[in-house]
């Protein structure tokens, strides 16, 4: 790890000369590029200065703890910076890890009913609500893009609205690093609204969490697309569902399909159709990619694999359990409506883990 600390800090001095030279003072592009990367090694560089000048402060004790008179001040102080460098020091090899490339991305987020029926679906709009809730308290941007809504009536005159399909665009620099593990199946234990008996039943929903991509990272040749469009269907106002506004796009290539149908434009149907639709060739892309790269691996970390159940949330006893993590929290009342940090936190810190662990072995 000292070895690469140096390296980093070689090529930060580097930088920081390059920075002065007039011959690169005039090139805009390679000025920015350049301030870029300073600004991204300028808190490994500064933590690892801190920790060696502790280190030399921790050196310079050995003298002191020969006299009697200073003798307890410097084992308290030894005690203070051994805490110091061993938080440091962990806070260095987190900064040294691979920035995720996608840190700083909006992101899709798509939630889809499983396993459950009526009850998988109203699932499906509390996992939406929760995730909108997160996002509204961190100032984050919520646009709908498409949904597939049912109304479920239950016992006693109750009704609920579910989602057989919902999918959003969160727009934030900090969206994907807080949401990229939320991939994957949730399930969740209660009694639905459907249930006479009082019986807890079992559900699933699914969510994808995909980065948006850059205009330069998907080329859609329009060749490739089949666009068809036809008169909206379920809840809408005036000439939503009386116009052919609701646009259905096919990528041929794929046979990946997406339909949007919340506009009364076509127009704007069809712009948030292809942003859907980016996002996923985008996903798919990278997935075929990083499957090739894990080939030889036993296991691949972070890829938020949507086939394994990653989270149970428990009605009954308050209870949700991230089964990737081994965390069980009996805050379920606060998580749903809106505090994730209580979860996603213990989640992050685990891959954290993982990927530390995968380092030290390379």
């Amino acid at each position: 790890m000292f070895e690469r600390l140096s390296s980093v800090e070689a090529r930060f001095q580097e930088i920081e000369d390059l920075l002065m030279d007039p011959g690169v003072t005039s090139d805009h592009l390679k000025m920015r590029e350049l301030t870029i990367e300073h600004s991204e090694i300028a808190p490994i560089v500064q933590n690892y200065r801190s920790y060696r000048e502790e280190k030399q402060e921790l050196s310079d004790l050995d003298e002191l703890m020969s006299d009697p008179e200073m003798r307890e001040m410097a084992i308290e102080e030894r005690a203070r910076l051994n805490e110091s460098m061993s938080n440091r020091e962990q806070e260095l090899r987190l900064l040294l890890l691979p920035k995720d490339p996608y840190e700083g991305r909006n992101i899709l987020l798509e939630i889809r009913a499983g396993t459950g029926g009526d009850e998988a679906a109203i699932f499906a709009a509390d996992l939406f609500r929760m995730y909108s809730r997160y996002a509204s308290t961190n100032g984050w941007k919520v646009e709908l893009l498409s949904q597939s809504e049912t109304t479920i009536g239950g016992g006693g005159g109750k009704s609920a609205i579910g989602y057989k399909e919902v999918i959003c665009l969160i727009s934030s620099a900090g969206a994907y690093s807080h949401l990229k593990y939320e991939s994957g199946v949730h399930r969740v234990q209660r009694v639905p609204l459907t249930e006479t008996q009082g019986r807890v039943h079992t559900s699933a929903a699914t969510v994808a969490i995909l980065p948006e991509p850059e205009a330069v990272e998907i080329n859609i040749n329009p060749q490739d697309l089949r666009i068809d469009v036809f008169r909206a269907s379920g809840p809408g106002g005036q000439s939503v569902n009386t116009t052919d506004s609701a646009v259905r796009i096919v990528h041929v290539p794929t046979n990946l399909v997406v339909i949007c149908q919340d506009e009364k434009s076509q127009h704007k149907n069809k712009a948030k159709a292809l942003k859907v639709l980016s996002a996923r060739l985008f996903d798919k892309v990278e997935g075929e990619r990083h499957a090739a790269e894990a080939e030889d691996r036993k296991a691949q970390v972070g890829t938020g694999d949507r086939s394994e159940r990653i989270r149970t949330y428990n009605y009954p006893q308050n209870r949700v359990t991230d089964h990737r993590a081994g965390c069980t929290l009996y805050k379920l009342d606060s998580i749903v409506t809106g505090d994730m940090d209580y979860i996603l936190d213990p989640v992050r810190a685990h891959f954290q883990a993982e990927l530390l662990a995968e380092m030290d072995q390379e």
